[in-house]
């Protein structure tokens, strides 16, 4: 999966599942077994209250920005990750904090890529705004069984969506500086083995720091990109102490993003393509050509270039969903 490997790069290009889908099932086990086993302080109601929020704000973006498709997957994703992370004391501050993430694939893009993940916004903005919401670290305890479940959960995860490396750089060196620093203050390292074995942790370096759609597209870059967090995320935690240091540095360093697919540049990433809307939903639907479009790649396939009909005709039955 190197920069320079334009096919192993672009899991659209991967035959097999959806990735999405293997997240969606990793998320959707996890937060099953938090609210049988764990007593999560989110109710199963209040979990599906988000869920569907997400996917009515998908909706609702897909008519308003006049797309041919109709995308449920990405707003799932969205709607599991709240439901396992957000807590607020509000319907209605969760309702808006998943039309905060879904929206915020629409609003806050640049050059086709999303700035920032979606529920990783959704939170600190709502943190930002308000003083009812918030995110419990401790909520998932510190148990090593339910860490390696996330680990594998997590791997699956990565490991089909090409974002291993990035998931790798984070926690190589967020360990390192953990570690390090408790060395260097003489404490017992099992205070800080306590504190890494965080499921929050592992969600936030399998879950939300490896999207695709907003990780740089070189290796190169996510591998920076990844190390960055980590030591922001340090930064925030030991020297602000203020808890959470991950959730903040990502929302802080990924406007930085676009400026390392410019020193790093690699081939664009995308999904698979969407689930087309019924006629009188895409009627009149608005055909956006991303970056990393075939009429962008191949000049062959713009309007009366030689061999454009060909070509058109092998680019098949749609477009990659892009939001």
């Amino acid at each position: 999966m190197s920069g320079g490997a334009a096919a192993s790069d672009d899991t659209a290009k991967r035959p097999g599942i959806d990735p999405r889908l293997y997240q969606i099932g990793a998320l959707s086990g996890l937060l099953a077994y938090g609210l049988a086993t764990l007593g999560l302080d989110v109710s199963p109601a209040r979990a599906a209250l988000l869920l569907a929020a997400a996917l009515g704000a998908q909706f609702a973006c897909t008519k308003i920005w006049r797309l041919p498709a109709f995308e449920p997957r990405s707003a799932i994703i969205s709607g599991l990750s709240l439901g396992l992370l957000l807590r607020c004391g509000s319907p209605a501050l969760a309702v808006l904090a998943a039309a905060a993430a879904v929206s915020s694939k629409f609003l806050l893009r640049w050059r086709g890529k999303h700035v920032f993940n979606p529920t990783n916004f959704a939170i600190v903005a709502s943190i930002l705004a308000t003083r009812e919401v918030w995110v419990s670290p401790a909520q998932w305890g510190n148990g090593a069984f339910f860490g390696f479940l996330l680990a594998c959960a997590g791997g699956i995860v990565v490991q089909r969506a090409a974002r291993a490396d990035v998931t790798a750089a984070f926690l190589a060196l967020y360990l390192a500086l953990v570690l390090g620093r408790s060395l260097w203050l003489g404490e017992p390292l099992a205070i800080q083995l306590h504190r890494l074995q965080s499921g929050s942790l592992l969600l936030f370096a399998f879950f939300l720091i490896s999207d695709p759609r907003t990780t740089p597209d070189a290796r190169a870059g996510r591998v920076l990109f990844g190390a960055l967090v980590a030591a922001g995320a340090a930064f925030v935690q030991f020297r602000l102490f203020r808890t959470n240091g991950p959730l903040w540095s990502l929302a802080a360093l990924s406007p930085l993003v676009p400026a390392i697919d410019w020193l790093l540049p690699g081939p664009r990433h995308g999904w698979p393509r969407a689930i087309p809307l019924p006629p009188s939903v895409s009627k009149g639907a608005r055909h956006e050509t991303p970056l990393d479009s075939p009429g962008r790649l191949f000049p062959a396939l713009r309007r009366g270039a030689p061999g454009a009909p060909v070509l058109r005709l092998l680019r098949g039955s749609g477009r990659r969903e892009t939001l």
